[in-house]
């Protein structure tokens, strides 16, 4: 997950601002920086679901906290008795961007696309799901006939944002799936459109309201008509903006001082929510001594939770698992690790007794733009000098970071990431993270693996009862915690800053964390 700071500018500049419909521009909205693609099937984290959930439209779509997937492209679907066979029919006058109608044919394209890239929310599907067998009845309809029955399959379907086929063929050099092109493009139909040549990587962007959208603008006619995204080097730097007023809407990757001075002035607020976003330090399981498991239970026991807390200013909550507290499938008997230096040294005496090379320095990856990620590994290189364990911290820009996990042998020892809730379902955490199957990815980089917990998660899957599945993931999570392939840290709380130019009473998802410019309301 890309973490950085961003946000929506008013008027940068020498940009020229574009008469449309609705409410004035927005000044804000703390895009997540490292943003290299726009490509909607590249990525599956909050900084690509800025630009996916505001460009692009999907068939469902989970609004709200607690998030409900409400129909959105398809009006209603059916599941076959055996949980294989899915039909979808779409909403008749959908327009994309240029004008173009959605048709099924678009949403088979969409789908086949994500699963030949694998590398966004393709990867969840590829598994169960063949190109071929996805279909186009008619121009409304679409099936999808899975290899085996799928538990997550509708909550995963919002994942996969649905194309201007024809656009995209239009724009394909040899086998790239248009990727390139998509790369600085869009071909949605979404709320918003991209202002032509607005995109730089990791740098601005200019999103223009979308008069055709299929929803219209009735429900919320003060929706921004123009937003302007800017990324911010800092916490600080988002802070200072949405307080001077360049910007009104922070992300929500706030550090504590400057909560404090958005709440102190007399220009802007703080918002919180709660969140089903954790955070954890990955641990590369295919290094020694990170290849024992006495010795990652000796890092376990070696964070100091609460310190690591304070760092944050009490924006987060314990969390001790990999599920994050309130999901379903977490085992109540699991308490996790506590901070216990005694413990954490007897650990590390065990794994240099069966030979693991502990005396070996590790590497802890800090991503370059939180500040208190570089904090935290500090603080935990200090608590593991007590027991003789070093540790190297390096600062490295998240991209850096991600582009090391594709292999075992270049991921990190050691590095701190969030994992949100890209769709409500244990398989979200657990499936994507700690599968073998997910080795490659960065939310796989622990490289961890287990034959029992492979199994557990895979039956899991295949099921479509809750009441059947919630047992299997409690399994997984006993394993899994107790093989300890990273350290689980907290749940982050959702806060950001936001300037009073924005009404109160704007709808937030817990599972877009407030990224979908259409719900907010702007003063005139």
């Amino acid at each position: 997950m890309k973490i950085a700071i961003a946000a929506i500018v008013l008027a940068l500049a020498g940009t020229t601002v574009p008469v449309l419909c609705g409410a004035q521009p927005i000044r804000p909205v703390n895009w997540l920086a490292d943003v290299t693609t726009l490509d909607p099937h590249q990525g599956l984290d909050l900084s690509a679901n800025y630009f996916q959930v505001n460009l692009y439209d999907t068939l469902y779509r989970h609004e709200d906290d607690p998030a409900v997937m409400q129909p959105w492209l398809a009006r209603s679907h059916t599941m076959s008795a055996d949980g294989k066979v899915w039909e979808f029919k779409l909403r008749d006058g959908v327009k994309f961007h240029d004008g173009s109608p959605l048709t099924a044919e678009d949403v088979v394209y969409s789908f086949q696309r994500a699963i030949a890239i694998r590398r966004g929310a393709g990867a969840l599907f590829a598994p169960i799901l063949k190109p071929e067998n996805i279909v186009a009845l008619d121009p409304l309809t679409v099936r999808f006939t899975l290899d085996s029955a799928f538990g997550p399959f509708l909550n995963g379907v919002p994942t996969v944002s649905i194309v201007n086929a024809r656009l995209v063929r239009k724009n394909t050099v040899g086998n790239d799936w248009g990727a390139a092109w998509l790369g600085s493009n869009e071909a949605g139909s979404g709320a918003y459109t991209l202002a032509p040549g607005s995109f730089k990587p990791s740098a601005a962007a200019e999103l223009r309201r979308f008069d055709g959208h299929f929803l219209g603008w009735a429900d919320n006619p003060r929706a921004p008509n123009v937003v302007y995204a800017r990324p911010f080097g800092s916490s600080a730097s988002a802070a200072m903006a949405v307080i001077s007023g360049s910007a009104d809407v922070t992300n929500t990757y706030m550090e504590g001082e400057d909560i404090d001075r958005i709440q102190a002035s007399r220009t802007a607020v703080v918002k919180k929510n709660d969140s089903m976003r954790n955070s954890f330090i990955h641990i590369n399981n295919t290094k020694p001594p990170l290849d024992n498991k006495n010795f990652r239970k000796c890092l376990s026991y070696a964070f100091n939770y609460d310190a690591m807390g304070a760092v944050f200013k009490n924006t987060t909550v314990r969390n001790p698992t990999p599920l994050p507290t309130g999901m379903w499938g977490i085992p109540s008997d699991v308490k996790g690790y506590t901070y216990d230096l005694k413990k954490a040294k007897e650990f590390c005496d065990k794994a240099r007794a069966e030979g693991a090379p502990v005396d070996r320095e590790l590497d802890f990856y800090a991503m370059a733009t939180i500040d208190a990620v570089s904090v935290t590994a500090q603080l935990y290189q200090g608590e593991l000098q007590k027991i003789g364990v070093k540790l190297k911290v390096i600062t490295q820009p998240w991209s850096n970071i991600i582009g090391s996990t594709a292999k075992p042998e270049s991921s990190p020892d050691l590095w701190m990431s969030w994992i949100a809730q890209y769709y409500p379902d244990p398989d979200n955490w657990l499936g994507q993270t700690y599968d073998s199957a997910a080795h490659g990815s960065w939310r796989g980089s622990a490289y961890y693996k287990n034959a029992k917990v492979d199994d557990l998660l895979r039956k899991a899957r295949g099921l479509q009862d809750q009441a059947q599945r919630a047992p299997l993931y409690e399994q997984a999570v006993r394993q899994i915690v107790d093989d300890a392939p990273a350290i689980w840290v907290f749940k982050s709380l959702d806060i950001r800053g936001m300037s009073k130019r924005v009404e109160e009473g704007y709808r937030y998802s817990s599972i877009h964390y407030g990224n979908e410019m259409r719900w907010l309301k702007v003063k005139n």
